[in-house]
């Protein structure tokens, strides 16, 4: 049975929640592999409403196991308050499996992050300010903080203090910060470990078992293709690599296991925070596209930016992912513009060019070469099948198939779970 990897083919917010549900019932187990709670999955199950930051979203899935792998930062807080709210509203959350080795967001993380991203003044990334990227970085410097740290008291006092040791340093002598307490700080992280303790386990073992017993596993990853640590804007980016191999590291899944790569592609385009964005609209057309597609981060609350469609970033996706299908999200907030522009290249210095450029002074000034498709105005949420689609939609999706080349194998025509028109089987 396959492994699938299911991941954001732009800057996030393409609707992987959306995608992730509608395969939660047919796998056996889904897996976050990267990210923490900066990342945001809404998912909208008959007339209930689910916001999920850290938790995959194949928790909402009767008879699914949701797994929270080695390459998520986890922060404790944040994680309990979610599953309690997801239990007083009648969700089962026990079969949640959260990996040992994954790394702990500390208050100290936190902190960091929020005091280095207002030191950048203008230079600011644009982080979410919760602890993601100080965390990862951690990870690297070899400092971090494991999950299963916080059932050795005496392991987890002695991380702890390697840690503070420079960056009391920093918030002192740098930001003019009060420093923090290495007491204070490991006593608040054991008081987490009970509650914790009934989910902890070696993932990397259950994973490669359930595969070896023919169950299906879905990887899904936060963020998008574009946000990648290595493959995105950077440093306009996320602290780790929401891109395929990225599922293979962070959750101990060789990638010969790995059977589809699934994109998600919003109709349109977003992304939220700083960075460059070519097709991005500040006219009216922008406007409409954020109010009828309701476009404020889950997790962030921020508005997200808008713009048209780009092929060139769906192509690059589709290169650096490997990716064999397309899931196309949001196909109805279309309805009802005559025209639709598609960018199908870029203007740079006078030059056509069709590929991402890997310079990041040329992506700066990337000019979209748009491309006009005729669009609908009949209402399109009622379709079941691609033939329901108005002539017109179906030639945009085709349009849109042709320039990134993977097919379209699943279209979201509205929000709703049952509001999606499955082209092909991902299993």
């Amino acid at each position: 049975m396959p492994a699938l990897v299911l991941l954001g083919a732009q800057w996030g917010d393409e609707g992987k929640g959306k995608a992730t549900d509608l395969l939660g019932g047919s796998v056996d187990y889904v897996v976050r592999y990267q990210g923490g709670n900066n990342a945001g999955h809404t998912v909208v199950v008959g007339d209930q409403k689910y916001a999920l930051h850290l938790l995959p979203s194949g928790i909402l899935s009767p008879g699914c196991t949701p797994v929270i792998g080695n390459g998520v930062v986890v922060d404790p807080s944040v994680l309990l308050s979610e599953l309690s709210g997801l239990n007083e509203r009648g969700v089962d959350t026990s079969k949640l499996l959260i990996s040992g080795n994954a790394h702990i967001i500390t208050p100290y993380n936190v902190t960091v992050d929020k005091v280095t991203e207002r030191f950048l003044g203008k230079r600011k990334i644009g982080t979410t300010g919760r602890g993601i990227g100080p965390t990862y970085a951690d990870k690297i410097n070899r400092v971090g903080i494991r999950v299963q740290d916080l059932y050795d008291e005496s392991i987890l006092t002695q991380k702890v203090e390697a840690a503070l040791d420079g960056k009391n340093q920093l918030l002192t002598k740098l930001y003019n910060r009060r420093a923090i307490a290495v007491d204070q700080v490991v006593e608040e992280l054991l008081g987490y470990a009970e509650k914790l303790a009934p989910y902890v386990t070696d993932t990397v073992l259950v994973l490669n078992q359930a595969l070896e017993q023919d169950k299906v596993v879905l990887f899904e990853g936060g963020q998008g293709t574009l946000l990648d640590i290595d493959h995105g804007t950077y440093p306009f980016v996320t602290s780790s690599n929401p891109t395929a191999g990225g599922a293979c590291t962070g959750s101990g899944v060789g990638p010969t296991k790995i059977s589809r790569v699934i994109g998600i592609l919003k109709a349109y385009t977003t992304r939220v925070g700083s960075g460059p964005f070519p097709t991005e609209l500040f006219d009216e057309d922008g406007e409409a596209l954020r109010r009828i597609g309701g476009e404020r981060g889950v997790t962030t609350g921020r508005d997200r930016r808008c713009g048209w469609f780009d092929a060139v970033i769906a192509r690059y996706a589709t290169r650096v992912n490997g990716l064999t299908d397309f899931f196309l999200t949001k196909l109805d907030v279309l309805t009802g513009w005559e025209q639709i522009p598609v960018c199908v290249a870029y203007e740079i210095d006078g030059r056509r060019v069709e590929e991402l450029p890997y310079s990041q002074t040329d992506f700066h000034h990337a000019k979209p070469i748009y491309e006009s498709l005729p669009g609908w105005s009949e209402d399109i949420t009622k379709a079941k099948s691609f033939s329901d689609l108005p002539k017109n939609a179906q030639a945009y999706v085709k349009a849109l198939e042709e320039m990134s080349g993977a097919p379209i194998s699943a279209i979201g025509v509205g929000p709703g779970r049952d509001e999606t028109i499955e082209v092909n089987s991902f299993l």
